[in-house]
């Protein structure tokens, strides 16, 4: 009867501290910003040449901003783009290449549709070989 009420209690308190972690999350996580902003993307291509783009856009997410700028190409027949082609380069998935997205030196972990962007916000598009990466 005891270890009953002690696992009773112990869900009891696991649920409520889910709801707590969802309802922060939702409150104070990342959120699209409305009207006019500005970030700066930088490519870094397979060779080690860099390219730097200063935007100005009204998109709520990272897609919208880099198909604004025409920048980036990909399959998005599961609803949701997988990019290939960054600035005119394209990854060659047969010797595991693939492009890797960070926002000041921190992998992304959603894709570009997800990623809701900010004013001043800074991204990193680099072409990386090796999925173990």
């Amino acid at each position: 009867m005891k270890n009953t009420k002690r696992t009773i209690i112990a869900i009891v308190i696991a649920v409520l501290l889910i709801a707590a972690f969802i309802a922060c999350y939702a409150a104070f996580g990342p959120k699209a910003e409305n009207g006019n902003k500005s970030i700066t993307v930088l490519v870094i291509h397979g060779d080690g040449s860099e390219a730097e783009f200063y935007i100005a856009t009204d998109s709520e997410n990272l897609r919208g901003v880099l198909e604004q700028e025409e920048l980036i190409d990909g399959d998005d027949s599961s609803g949701t783009m997988f990019v290939t082609v960054v600035d005119g380069e394209e990854a060659d998935s047969s010797i595991e290449e693939w492009w890797c997205f960070t926002m000041d030196g921190e992998m992304l972990m959603t894709g570009v549709d997800d990623t809701m962007i900010s004013d001043g916000d800074k991204y990193e598009i680099t072409l990386v070989t090796g999925y173990d990466w």
